[in-house]
């Protein structure tokens, strides 16, 4: 979802951009592949490694993950292997690329707010200066990814920017996290395929949500203004609870529905609230342009065009 979004802001500045994505991607159903998209794995260096030299990158947007906290407990091998060692092989290839070509290549490494760890309400909003003590195998394999790339900073000078990304949201994602699913429930239910209730986890959690559109204007400005090496929070500093979330989907979609709590949709490990200190991408001239209202509209009408 990021890259893709990530994509057109680049394309609309003139930019020629490619993608990476593995065979088994949605996008190679397309009647007509994109030529720019190149089919591979981030685990096989040497298909990677290749890739860098036929499209002589000056500016790799990493977002290459096992992306969900929740699916982390799971998935613990894939997502550490996925999210750490894809990462060392994009950083290997970066700094090989960079010392044989001459091109001062920037990296944008997508580190995440599950770095934070287990905080209580009262350590918000979370400051990019804070002790990390992630306790997912999602957040470890994040703060793992952010250390590597402030590794290749210090030891080999790569110019590698580490955007703390809060919960991003959007069109064309997964029904993965609450707001996804509590949407594509909802267009079942105004389509008449299911009954009208909603099956829900954790309704009393807090979470900074930013538009995807917001966050990768925050991260183009970080990449243009912001210091490679540093750590910057990619937030609002506003945060809902997910019942204000739900209830405004809810008006969105215009149903009437009961609420069901189900077991299997809370988690093993869930803040209370996760809020950002945002005052350090603000800082570099980031101001986020939707509203939560306006998000979640898009969001619904989504499900509704998908579905």
């Amino acid at each position: 979802m990021v890259g893709t979004h990530f994509r057109e802001i680049l394309k609309g500045d003139g930019h020629e951009v490619w993608g990476v994505a593995r065979n088994s991607a949605s996008s190679r159903l397309q009647a007509i592949e994109d030529e720019r998209i190149l089919r591979c794995d981030i685990l096989e260096r040497d298909a990677l490694e290749r890739i860098f030299y036929k499209v002589q990158p000056q500016l790799v947007v990493h977002m290459a993950a096992q992306a969900f906290n929740g699916a982390s407990w799971e998935m613990e091998y894939t997502t550490h292997q996925a999210n750490y060692t894809g990462t060392l092989n994009v950083l290997f290839c970066a700094k090989k690329w960079r010392e044989e070509s001459g091109i001062d290549v920037k990296v944008l490494l997508a580190c995440s707010s599950a770095e934070y760890g287990n905080i209580m309400p009262k350590d918000c909003p979370l400051m990019e200066n804070r002790r990390l003590t992630p306790h997912t195998p999602y957040g470890v394999s994040k703060a793992g990814t952010e250390m590597l790339g402030y590794q290749y900073f210090l030891n080999y000078g790569l110019k590698v920017f580490l955007p703390r990304m809060f919960i991003h949201v959007g069109t064309g994602h997964p029904p993965a996290t609450a707001i996804q699913n509590f949407a594509r429930q909802l267009a079942l239910i105004k389509k008449g395929k299911i009954s009208p209730e909603i099956h829900v986890g954790n309704l009393e959690s807090a979470r900074d949500f930013i538009d995807v559109r917001d966050g990768v204007t925050a991260m183009k400005i970080l990449i243009e203004k912001g210091n490679p090496g540093e750590p910057v929070n990619i937030c609002t500093g506003k945060a809902y609870k997910i019942q204000e979330i739900l209830d405004l989907l809810v008006k969105i979609s215009g149903t009437e529905v009961k609420i069901v709590s189900d077991p299997a949709l809370m988690r093993v490990a869930d803040e209370p609230l996760l809020l950002g200190d945002a005052r350090k991408i603000k800082g570099l001239g980031f101001s986020p342009k939707y509203t939560i209202e306006q998000t979640l509209t898009e969001v619904f009408c989504d499900w509704m065009e998908r579905i």
